[in-house]
């Protein structure tokens, strides 16, 4: 069966990377191209809604698709937990609508953050440090929120990082702890180092995303699963099976971009 979908922001960079996959694919079929401006009763009709606006629409937009029972794919970041919380309560138990999250599309990310999330259990001081393009528009990242947010989780029994001097500004914008630094530079596509120091070595984790393409496959991903989404999902982790022996698990469901 084929779905139908709606590109919301559909001009922006990553908004016409998702419509050529759609476009390029069997399983999907690409029923409205919006922009951040337009008529929102125009996504009526479609199946799945793909969201890849601005921090300051993307509330408006998922609200708006939830309201009328359609599942959305959100790209856009933004999504604070406050807002994910009322989000989940918006939706409920509610069978017809669901929504997935992702703060970063390409495979290589989202490993990053989850090897960081492992590491951080080992060290006590930890910051990270984000770039990407100088029109990105907000700061730090959603990429780097998510990463502070999980180790965190993932420190729980430790408790806070050691982070000094937490009233100078330099020393970044502290998430869940975790001081991060971000970068807007003009020929940066997307970067995020995350540095752990420990007695006598440092261990610095880093994902270069060097083209759009790093996007394709997880996009495909998130595509497939948000056809059957209910509630809130956060993060193409959680689509994915990170399992260091995944022997007896089943391959991720990449759909037709797994050419390999």
């Amino acid at each position: 069966m084929t779905t139908r979908v709606a590109v919301i922001g559909a001009q922006g960079r990553m908004g016409r990377l998702v419509s050529r996959l759609v476009e390029e694919s069997d399983d999907f079929v690409l029923v409205a191209s919006l922009d951040s401006s337009s008529d929102l009763s125009q996504m009526i009709g479609a199946d799945v809604v793909v969201d890849f606006t601005v921090p300051g629409v993307t509330q408006r937009v998922v609200e708006f698709a939830v309201d009328n029972g359609l599942r959305v794919l959100v790209g856009t970041s933004g999504w604070s937990q406050p807002r994910i919380n009322s989000l989940a309560a918006r939706i409920g138990d509610r069978d017809d609508t669901g929504v997935i999250i992702i703060p970063n599309f390409s495979i290589g990310s989202v490993l990053g953050t989850a090897f960081s999330a492992m590491a951080a259990r080992f060290y006590d001081s930890i910051e990270i440090v984000e770039g990407h393009q100088a029109s990105k528009l907000d700061s730090p990242s959603g990429t780097a929120v998510r990463t502070a947010e999980l180790i965190a989780q993932a420190r729980a029994d430790r408790g806070p990082v050691a982070a000094p001097h937490t009233d100078q500004r330099a020393r970044g914008e502290q998430i869940a702890s975790v001081p991060v630094h971000s970068l807007r530079l003009e020929g940066l596509l997307a970067r995020q180092d995350v540095l752990f120091g420990g007695t006598g070595e440092t261990l610095t984790i880093s994902h270069n995303t060097v083209s759009s393409s790093a996007y394709e496959r997880g996009i495909m991903l998130a595509l497939h699963a948000v056809r059957e989404a209910r509630g809130v999902t956060v993060g193409l982790d959680q689509l994915m099976d990170l399992r260091l022996d995944g022997s007896d698990a089943a391959p991720a469901e990449p759909g037709p971009m797994d050419t390999e």
